[in-house]
């Protein structure tokens, strides 16, 4: 199994090492029959039994992840693991001509664990592939910027956010409670893992807020341009960052309803 794509030198330190194993293994091994060829397919598990392993002696398999294609079997790799509801989402598919060497799944597991060095090497054999998923994934995914954000801890009464100022970063309280203030009136609470200071951060406004602590809080603090790459790409910060403005425009609408109500 590889990956599509360039590699990195540990990726392609891996692949070698992977590569050709089963047919090392299957060599004293006899097969359960003739060599099968198929033409090009969009499901090719759906042409193989269930209960067999297969060699691929020429051609190549594509596979693809939730409609991604990721990843990519060649000559001397084992076709037939890729089969369980852990694979309901893999899709295994072939532009070419393929030739593919059939034996028993069992005859092969019990040929493999018969010997704890055979045993070794395919647990080997897995984990690797394990491991090129875990590096596809790395790749793919788009970086975190948690390592590089700060957090403090503050007493009671710290001052997080002060109006007017300018906004470079967002916060997130992962401990404690706070409170902001306009003018010196309260207008809400922040709670707990709950994101603040990015309205200034979309608006490029000064800030239009004072948030000051409670009582003794640790506080995240996010760089402006990572948080808004952020939002980008991940929907659920972005998710809940409209929520919290939704509950804060509540609050303040519930404020200004009760100061109209006290005044008539």
């Amino acid at each position: 199994m590889y990956l599509l794509g360039e590699q990195s030198a540990y990726a392609d330190t891996l692949i070698n090492r992977l590569q050709g194993l089963p047919g090392q293994w299957l060599q004293n091994l006899p097969s359960c029959g003739a060599v099968l060829e198929l033409e090009a397919t969009d499901d090719l598990l759906a042409q193989l039994p269930g209960d067999q392993l297969f060699l691929l002696t020429e051609g190549i398999v594509h596979g693809c992840i939730a409609g991604r294609a990721l990843l990519y079997w060649q000559e001397g790799d084992l076709i037939g693991l890729q089969r369980g509801e852990q694979w309901n989402d893999c899709r295994l598919y072939t532009e070419g001509v393929l030739r593919l060497l059939p034996y028993r799944r069992v005859e092969v597991l019990q040929y493999l664990y018969a010997e704890p060095e055979r045993a070794e090497q395919l647990l080997n054999y897995l984990l690797g592939q394990m491991a090129l998923l875990a590096h596809a994934v790395a790749e793919l995914k788009p970086r975190e910027f948690r390592s590089t954000n700060g957090f403090k801890r503050v007493e009671a009464g710290a001052v997080l956010i002060q109006q007017g100022d300018a906004a470079d970063h967002v916060f997130v309280i992962i401990d404690g409670h706070a409170e902001a203030f306009v003018d010196g009136h309260k207008v809400g609470d922040v709670r707990k893992d709950e994101i603040f200071g990015a309205m200034a951060l979309f608006t490029g406004e000064p800030r239009n807020a004072t948030v000051v602590t409670r009582e003794p809080s640790t506080v995240m603090l996010i760089p402006g341009d990572q948080f808004l790459s952020m939002t980008r790409s991940n929907p659920k910060i972005a998710h809940n960052l409209i929520v919290g403005m939704a509950r804060r425009i509540g609050q303040l609408n519930r404020q200004i309803t009760q100061l109209t109500t006290s005044r008539s």
